[in-house]
């Protein structure tokens, strides 16, 4: 029985959303990034082709022929002036179409933000020089790189430089460049990266996915938490009616004890029988006692450990014969350091587990075997209660001690889930599954702090 399986599907159903989410939000995001691609390829390859026209030497011999005719009219006295006037505005119109290429493509402040570089065929980059226009002082010579969009700190030296051509020339295939004509044509290269809107778009699936997994795992542990309250308000709720429900019978019941000594003071075996009936009900108004301290803050003592474990065993051991064939308790109790401890509430979860130890070795063919073992180690005093029943699954550790998992066909699930409870909130220790084999035993183990 485990009244809280559906747990694992809720968070089979959120693992599935997000790598849901996940997959759509890749597949859309890559698909936005292929279309940016196309469109700041096409940027570039219009920027490659503005250089490869204004570099054509037809155009510099034109304007150059122009200017020197009109230079050469101007001094012939013959020539009207409206002649030559009208040949250099004929240069001014043939100029005005390279405003498309210097101004709205060549233009930096105006273009793209895509790094970029212009190389040779040997795939270095393009050298400017450039003489200053400072008359008052000798000329000095500026050398620029034909890198666009780059940070100067990042092409300063060679190495910075080459490495940052081979870098982007694996980015993007290259654009070709033809500079000359049909006589002499030399062959450049464009090479691009990326513009920082795709780098960005790039991450942004991941944090995407991040910032969703946080959210999830916000909203599934609000949820657990308040689950986790409302179960444990429930089982609180639930021991103390049952504690109160218990005490009017069990009082009722040491009456009849009292009168039933009254009447067979005489008889030796009924006083035997009746004390055994009296020690059970005595039990049972511990454990009513028990439920009604479930979800008050219980009384710690610091004691050892030895004295409630010799109740639990020699309570557990007179009821061995249940088992209907040869069973045997071990007991090796080494642990003498003293821990705070609520004695009732602890024996209560000792009782838990050597109780669910008993029920293991039931279910087994072979010789019953239940030990218990007591040591200290690191400041801890250490519980092991062994036996050589049908074993857990390993992928259960964790699952036996959540309110409702029960492996029987009766069981409400809730003594190992008590179990936790006493030892890791009461009593501020661990109580977990050490170790198990299926068909060959489990040993569970309790771990306290000393004092």
């Amino acid at each position: 029985m485990n009244l809280f399986s559906r747990t694992d599907w809720i968070k089979i159903m959120l693992i599935a959303f997000l790598l849901m989410l996940g997959a759509g939000s890749l597949v859309y995001n890559n698909y936005l990034v292929g279309k940016i691609l196309k469109q700041e390829r096409v940027s570039v390859e219009l920027w490659a082709k503005a250089i490869e026209y204004n570099a054509l030497p037809v155009h510099q011999q034109a304007s150059t022929k122009l200017l020197e005719l009109a230079g050469t009219l101007m001094q012939m006295e013959t020539v009207p002036d409206s002649i030559v006037q009208q040949l250099i505005e004929i240069e001014t119109l043939r100029s005005s179409r390279d405003f498309v290429t210097d101004e709205l493509i060549l233009d930096e402040s105006r273009n793209f933000e895509i790094p970029a570089v212009v190389v040779d065929e040997n795939d270095v980059p393009l050298e400017y020089a450039y003489l200053s226009n400072d008359t008052t002082s000798s000329q000095e010579i500026s050398v620029e790189y034909g890198f666009k969009n780059v940070p100067a700190n990042k092409i300063d030296t060679p190495e910075k430089r080459a490495k940052l051509v081979e870098k982007l020339k694996a980015t993007n295939p290259p654009i070709e460049i033809i500079i000359g004509d049909e006589n002499r044509r030399i062959s450049q290269f464009v090479y691009y990266g990326e513009s920082p809107t795709v780098q960005i778009l790039r991450y942004f699936p991941y944090i995407q996915i991040g910032i969703l997994t946080l959210l999830l795992g916000v909203g599934y542990t609000t949820y657990r938490s308040i689950k986790y309250t409302e179960q444990s308000n429930l089982w609180v709720g639930m021991a103390k009616e049952a504690a109160h429900q218990l005490g009017t019978p069990i009082s009722s019941l040491f009456g009849w004890i009292a009168l039933y000594k009254e009447d067979h003071k005489e008889d030796e075996e009924a006083l035997k029988l009746i004390t055994e009936i009296e020690n059970d009900v005595q039990r049972l108004k511990g454990v009513a006692e028990r439920f009604g301290k479930i979800g008050s803050s219980p009384e710690l003592i610091p004691m050892s450990i030895a004295p409630v474990m010799d109740e639990v065993t020699a309570y557990m051991e007179r009821r061995l014969p249940q088992l209907g064939r040869a069973a045997s308790v071990d007991k090796k109790l080494v642990a003498t350091g003293n821990v705070a401890l609520n004695p009732e509430l602890f024996q209560w979860a000792v009782e838990n587990l050597v109780k669910n130890a008993m029920d293991a070795v039931k279910s087994k063919d072979k010789p019953a075997h239940i030990k218990i073992r007591s040591s200290e180690k690191e400041g801890q005093v250490i519980i092991d209660i062994i036996d050589n029943g049908c074993g857990i699954e390993s992928k259960n550790f964790k699952h036996v001690f959540r309110p409702g998992y029960s492996t029987k066909k009766r069981g409400w699930g809730l003594g190992l889930s008590l179990t936790k409870r006493i030892i890791e909130e009461y009593h501020k220790g661990k109580v977990f599954v050490q170790a198990s084999e299926e068909g060959e035993g489990t040993t569970m183990r309790i771990m306290l702090p000393l004092v």
